[in-house]
């Protein structure tokens, strides 16, 4: 299937170098493969590949040179910016990578000014609609079940998908992480992931984690920053005008992966908000150049607002989930009496009439997805 960024990397790769990251079989090889017919692929996963690319070998006469999981190889960077000044394109030069990019851009971007970044992330509601052509409701009911992955989506299979989940987070545990760095307590990362499963759509307590795991504060922090960087979990963090501020306070954590949540309903479909608002607002970053961030609001009388985006520094939409209350929830406009240019909406899954109440919209889960 057609992907929602591939012509915008089309148009880039006439001039850039760019880099594709994303979750572990989110479907940025495939995507790679279907921007350009002549094509060169190579994994550096591949001892074949590996030895064509040290030896810089790979035919120049195709349109596009793809080089996955490069980032492994030591010095990549100056490596492919050799590459880039000496020869030039054509060909277009394409990297992926299942791991955060800039977790190996560090110490001095020699690429500065060479290359732009594409996050590639899970099939939403608005996807699946545009590009398969399905009802949104229908969509929003299977991405609960089945998660965003295009595989186990694909195969429309509840069993298939929880098979598929459980090699997948084993090799990114397995392989991945311990490409990305040296890990001795694997089993503790897992039981981390299954505790952050449950705890979806609440705040998490680094200290009640660390006590769960006994481990440090310290530790647990490190672990969820690794599991950011691998495309496992993001964190969605409360909003204030002072960025040092949100920093500091307590994260809600959310997966790429809708259906490794556990738990009620409401979490499932809190999560799937939280990746179609997280995608969307990456999609702006990536192809404008805005900067872009994904909040929840509370105040210290604890009313709070499930999401609120911002773009530039502006807070955009304030957003809450609810499963079935069509009442409007009262925290919507408490927040919006101080972030008036933000726009209130209130988002319910079985909702059988939409309402507005003076800016603030009323409207069906499936139909707000299907609009981003």
């Amino acid at each position: 299937m057609r992907r929602y960024i591939e012509k915008n990397i089309l148009e880039d790769l006439r001039e850039k170098i760019i880099f594709l990251s994303g979750p572990r079989q989110v479907g940025k090889t495939t995507l790679s493969k279907q921007l350009i017919s002549s094509y060169a692929y190579l994994n550096y996963d591949s001892k074949g590949d590996r030895k064509i690319i040290k030896a810089e070998e790979w035919t120049r006469d195709v349109q596009l040179i793809i080089f996955d999981e490069l980032h492994k190889m030591k010095k990549w960077k100056s490596w492919i910016k050799g590459i880039y000044d000496t020869e030039g394109i054509p060909p277009s030069l394409l990297v992926t990578g299942s791991a955060r990019m800039e977790t190996y851009k560090k110490g001095g971007d020699s690429l500065a000014g060479r290359y732009f970044s594409y996050r590639l992330h899970p099939l939403t509601v608005k996807e699946i609609c545009v590009y398969l052509k399905e009802d949104p409701g229908d969509a929003l009911n299977k991405l609960i079940k089945l998660g965003g992955f295009p595989e186990p989506y694909l195969k429309n299979n509840e069993s298939y998908a929880k098979r598929w989940r459980r090699t997948h987070i084993d090799t990114i545990i397995r392989e991945d992480l311990l490409d990305l760095e040296k890990v001795r307590d694997i089993k503790s990362i897992e039981i981390l992931i299954d505790l952050l499963r449950s705890r979806v759509g609440s705040t998490t307590s680094y200290s009640s984690l660390a006590n769960d795991l006994q481990v440090s504060v310290h530790t647990v922090k490190h672990w969820l920053q690794i599991l950011e960087n691998l495309y496992v979990v993001f964190p969605v963090r409360p909003y204030h005008q002072n960025i040092a501020r949100s920093i500091l306070k307590e994260s809600k954590y959310f997966f790429y992966d809708i259906g490794a949540v556990e738990g009620d309903l409401g979490a499932k479909i809190e999560n799937a908000v939280a990746c179609a608002l997280l995608r969307e607002l990456h999609f702006i970053e990536d192809t404008t150049g805005s900067r872009v961030a994904l909040h929840y609001l509370r105040d210290k009388e604890k009313h709070e607002v499930d999401f609120l985006t911002v773009i530039d520094s502006i807070p955009s939409q304030m957003i809450e989930v609810k499963t079935g209350d069509d009442n409007f929830s009262p925290s919507l406009f408490r927040f919006h009496n101080s972030l008036k240019q933000a726009t209130p909406i209130q988002i319910v899954y079985n909702l059988k009439n939409k309402k507005s109440r003076g800016s603030a919209q009323m409207l069906p889960v499936h139909e707000f997805l299907a609009s981003l």
